[in-house]
């Protein structure tokens, strides 16, 4: 398969041929931490293009021929890794289909499809000469888990990034800003007992009270804002016999929060509330956003996007400098049973990649 730079293939062309590179994809199993035959791929399909690329375990990246260090760097990014299938899939997973105008397949929309059309956007100007800016292609790993070797173990060996574009399914809309996320592992200690008896002092009631309040409690905000903070039970483990009273209850706690509260606050009000012993997992993703006068935002909004604050999390928490979070696809449809991204979805969001980087340069020189 080629896939080639503007001055010689059709846009009509490289969206062939990147919707031909997400098939190749969605065969490849990339579970987040397993993704290295995946990685091997992309970096062989970049390399048989004439491309350099630098790797660092299972992230690839690379940058525009003609390089000039006196111009801003934008970064296009987007993940390569997966979730697993869940277990009401009709389809194979790592099957491609193409039917009615769809491609399905696990991975599809999140975020292959985001990452092809980054991938075709980068090539279509990779041999400009006269860029007002500088692009690296940066395709990564672990984004699914926020794991140690994803992108946040490559941000000191890029050069100096102005600002990115993050690859994720948003129906190729801005979001300028992003919730950041925490996990909390909570367990409640009773006292295990015979359950013909009274004896014991049962965990699972105990834990019952704090995650009522967990499913209840609001973080004030001023009126007319959206909830700051999203509190969701997501998992209890509890009992080891039907009849022993358990000793020990334990719950998972999803945490989304954004710049209203800081992680210090949040994690006093919920010590407050409750009263069971909290461990806050690594890898705390921070709410990450940017101006809306900014550059990006403008060209993003000269072409017709309009602007969002995201409700998931992802990458962009990990960047610390102003990006958006643009792609084809719906976040709807990530980590859903046999997930697929429309084929037009993939040609209109190469397209508005390109016109928003093409009309960047009046609001760079502005700056």
């Amino acid at each position: 398969m080629n896939m080639v730079t503007k001055n010689q293939i059709s846009l009509k062309e490289l969206c062939a041929h990147s919707i031909k590179l997400l098939g190749e994809i969605i065969t490849i199993p990339s579970y987040s931490g397993e993704e290295k035959a995946v990685a091997d791929h992309l970096e062989a399909f970049l390399n048989l293009r004439g491309l350099s690329t630098i790797r660092k375990y299972n992230n690839i990246w690379c940058y525009n021929r003609f390089f000039d260090p006196d111009k801003p760097l934008i970064l296009l990014n987007s993940h390569h890794d997966t979730v697993r299938p869940n277990d009401q899939y009709k389809n194979d997973p790592f099957q491609p289909v193409l039917k009615d105008g769809k491609m399905y397949g696990l991975g599809s929309n999140d975020a292959g499809g985001p990452l092809v059309s980054l991938v075709a956007t980068f090539l279509y100007f990779y041999e400009d000469h006269d860029l007002p800016f500088n692009l690296c292609l940066a395709l990564t790993a672990e984004e699914e888990t926020s794991g140690t070797y994803g992108i946040k173990c490559i941000l000191q060996d890029l050069m100096p990034v102005s600002f990115a574009i993050v690859g994720e399914p948003t129906g190729m809309q801005m979001a300028v800003a992003e919730r950041g996320s925490m996990v909390l592992d909570c367990v409640c200690t009773g006292r295990a007992g015979h359950a013909a008896r009274e004896e014991g002092d049962n965990a699972i009631y105990k834990a019952l009270k704090d995650i009522n309040w967990f499913a209840g409690y609001h973080f004030p905000v001023d009126p007319g804002q959206p909830e700051s903070v999203k509190l969701t039970v997501t998992g209890v483990h509890a009992g080891i016999q039907h009849n022993i009273v358990p000793g020990e209850c334990s719950f998972v706690v999803d945490v989304r929060f954004d710049h209203n509260y800081t992680q210090k606050e949040i994690l006093t009000v919920i010590d407050n509330h409750t009263f069971c012993e909290i461990t806050v997992r690594p890898n705390v993703l921070y709410p990450s956003d940017i101006a809306v006068t900014h550059p990006l935002v403008k060209a993003g909004l000269q072409s017709g996007r309009k602007t969002y604050m995201s409700p998931t999390s992802s990458d962009m928490g990990w960047l610390q400098i102003p990006a958006v979070k643009m792609g084809p696809g719906e976040s709807s449809r990530s980590h859903t049973a046999d997930e697929y991204i429309l084929l037009q979805e993939i040609e209109s969001g190469i397209s508005i990649y390109i016109q928003v980087l093409s009309s960047l340069s009046p609001y760079l020189e502005s700056q």
